[in-house]
């Protein structure tokens, strides 16, 4: 990253409160473009809120965020997704009784104006076409497209939620525990999946497994009770008393 060059992610002070509890207390996050960065920290220290602030399916109480240099503390999903920003969920979110290929198909457009072609198959848009195979290929489910989503094993139904994120060609990407409920031989396919990632695309990871983090993710990020307490190259928050206190049982 040249000195010129906007981060990929910003946060300044970002606060979230409900009611009197203080979900996110003045987070401050620079993420660099490309970067591969995990979010960790115990139940409850409110990473998914963190998540939701960033992706705008929650607002900001105070504070500021930036993708690329451009201001989206007050503007909407869709419009963050417009710059660039995609998600997944901890709890799967798919078309059970369609293909696998009509979800990717279905991801991708919704990032086009073919999204507004409600008439036409969706199969005479061969950019379309593309997107979703290449998404598809990159997660190793090239070969089951053709496969009903229900059909699928939760590990390869994990694998699909990024292809779906993938088929939008983010700039961003924020995966919400991609490992979640995954066996110990499914983890570390997702693992190196994830490590095989076009090295462009921008990641941040909320991993509750630290393994997988780790292996993943060059920078970390320690929340606890909202607030960072700790953030660097994850050999120096690995070995952080504080943290190895508070997350690890040490």
């Amino acid at each position: 990253m040249t000195s010129s060059e906007p981060l990929a992610l910003q946060l300044e002070a970002v606060c979230k409160s409900f009611g009197g509890l203080q979900a996110v207390d003045r987070v401050e996050l620079a993420v660099r473009p490309g970067e591969r960065r995990a979010l960790i920290g115990p139940n409850g220290a409110g990473k998914t809120t963190l998540f939701n602030l960033i992706a705008g399916a929650l607002p900001v109480t105070s504070g500021r965020i930036t993708l690329f240099g451009a201001d989206v503390t007050s503007k909407a999903q869709h419009r963050r997704a417009a710059l660039g920003l995609a998600r997944t969920f901890q709890i799967t979110n798919l078309f059970p009784a369609l293909t696998v290929r009509q979800n990717a198909l279905l991801a991708a457009q919704a990032r086009t104006r073919a999204k507004f072609a409600m008439l036409r198959p969706l199969e005479r848009f061969t950019d379309l076409e593309a997107r979703a195979g290449e998404a598809l290929a990159a997660v190793g489910l090239a070969d089951r497209a053709g496969a009903t989503v229900r059909h699928l094993s939760h590990g390869e139904q994990r694998q699909l939620e990024i292809a779906l994120a993938l088929a939008g060609r983010p700039r961003v990407l924020l995966l919400d525990e991609p490992a979640a409920g995954l066996s110990q031989a499914e983890a570390q396919l997702m693992t190196r999946l994830l490590r095989s990632l076009d090295p462009a695309i921008t990641l941040l990871i909320i991993e509750h497994d630290m393994d997988i983090a780790l292996q993943v993710a060059q920078q970390v990020t320690v929340l606890h009770y909202g607030r960072v307490i700790a953030d660097g190259p994850r050999e120096t928050v690995k070995a952080d008393p504080t943290v190895r206190e508070i997350y690890l049982g040490a």
